[in-house]
């Protein structure tokens, strides 16, 4: 390797910006105590000459082909969902989440079908020897020859195997193991994510080979986390949950070749994770009777309906400031949708704790649940239940009105097919919303008609 000039470069390990000297907040992402120093040394390679540069290619847009693309099944149709229909040739697919929490399971089984169905497969570890890779991968099933293990952390090695091994499919587990001898810094370093990112797409796109990289995400940021990389891939998908609960939710965040924010429910097992096929069912499973402070809702999360059960808990606090607290969604939300209740309802809750929590361990953000919080927050600070067949989503404006929101009519139809009799829906969708069997229709205006309607 040539020599080259060593520098200082300050990366921020939140959002990867990059600055010659230290800064105590991030101008990226506006955090503090996150720059870092690392040493860099590139190797100073020499400029290509004339005559090995090719020659670029203009295309003309109606020459363009827009033929859909033949996408490869990874025998999982929850993974399928979120990936947008199959793995799409030459793309390049992050799989983020903190440690254990199943990054690595789901794709040595994602190995084990296409090796089934005949793809090769290559799966490299940086992180795991060969005999841990076939323990683990013994619990899930038998594997065929065409699912080939190589353990190796070095890029330059691994960029000559795949050039001449050539195969359809790629693990990298992780990325913070991976380091280049071109680049100075030690492996797992904002410098050397970047690096070996690069090198993987480019790879991914000369070759047309797809390629997944496992990125690992601590508390404290002292790795350099996958929100470095995620301009750099065509897709991003997100492991959520506890990794000592037994269900797992995998959430698209950026996919270059399908819908953003879908998402696949998984449950883990001995043998691996399983899909869950109808999540709304699960969510709703275990559902107290008769108590108040509950109630469900729904979300629709990429192009599918999901009903979850909102929690409320207001009680008189002890202290002199109440306290807050939001589990699955936003707390600023919270405290906007109780000064809504304090301001136009009169309800002075400025002496009460109250929690919330979205049973299931989904986070939800979709503005959809507001009435559901609401009505949730009333029955716990009337000590008054909501019926166990009643369902109500809707957006609460500052003005305490109910607002439309998207996908109405899908939302009714997921609530009749788990046996819902009341729905209690916006009033500005009532010329869009059809009728629907089965189920009794209350459209509402105002945060007060909702809460008159089963609350009275």
């Amino acid at each position: 390797m040539a020599k080259g000039k060593e520098k200082s470069v300050f990366y921020c390990k939140e959002c990867g910006y990059e600055s010659a000297k230290w800064m105590g907040q991030c101008p990226g992402c506006r955090q503090w105590n996150t720059m870092s120093e690392e040493k860099i040394t590139v190797s100073s390679k020499g400029s290509m000459r004339a005559s090995e540069r090719k020659e670029a290619v203009l295309s003309k847009m109606p020459e363009i082909s827009t033929a859909k693309e033949e996408r490869i099944a990874t025998g999982m149709k929850e993974l399928d969902r979120v990936l947008g229909g199959g793995i799409v040739p030459g793309s390049l697919t992050l799989v983020g989440g903190d440690p254990g929490i199943g990054k690595s399971t789901i794709l040595l089984q994602t190995c084990r079908f296409l090796g089934s169905a005949g793809h090769s497969v290559l799966y490299i570890s940086g992180e795991e020897s060969l005999k841990q890779i076939k323990l683990r991968a013994e619990r899930i099933g038998e594997f065929t020859d065409e699912v080939q293990l190589l353990c190796e952390t070095n890029l330059d090695i691994i960029e000559e195997v795949l050039k001449k091994v050539k195969p359809e499919v790629v693990i990298i587990d992780s990325i913070q193991t991976m380091y280049s001898e071109d680049v100075g810094s030690a492996p797992g370093s904002v410098s050397q994510v970047r690096e070996a990112t690069s090198v993987l797409m480019q790879i991914a796109k000369g070759l047309e080979i797809s390629v997944f990289i496992v990125g690992h995400v601590t508390k404290e940021g002292t790795v350099a986390g996958p929100r470095v990389l995620e301009h750099m891939v065509d897709t991003v998908l997100y492991f959520e949950g506890d990794r000592h609960a037994s269900y797992r939710i995998l959430r698209g965040v950026k996919n270059r070749f399908g819908s953003t924010n879908e998402i696949g429910v998984f449950e883990m097992r001995e043998q691996g994770l399983v899909e869950v096929e109808n999540p709304s069912e699960f969510m709703l499973s275990g559902r107290p009777e008769g108590e108040n402070g509950c109630i469900v809702t729904c979300s629709v999360e990429g192009t599918r309906p999901i009903l979850i059960e909102i929690q409320a808990l207001v009680c008189r606090t002890n202290f002199g400031i109440p306290r807050r607290q939001a589990i699955g969604t936003d707390l600023n939300r919270l405290n906007l949708l109780m000064a809504v209740l304090e301001k136009r309802l009169g309800m002075s809750m400025g002496d009460c704790d109250a929690y919330v929590n979205i049973a299931g361990g989904m986070r939800i953000t979709e503005p959809a649940i507001d009435l559901g919080i609401v009505l949730a927050l009333v029955s716990s600070f009337r000590n008054r239940a909501i019926g166990e067949d009643v369902m109500a989503f809707g957006e609460v404006g500052l003005s305490g009105e109910v607002r439309a929101v998207s996908q109405m009519q899908t939302r009714v139809s997921e609530a009749k097919k788990l046996g819902f009799k009341t729905c209690i829906v916006p009033a500005s969708c009532k010329d869009s919303l059809q009728d629907v069997k089965g189920v009794n229709l209350i459209y509402v205006s105002s945060v007060t008609d909702a809460i008159d309607s089963i609350l009275s």
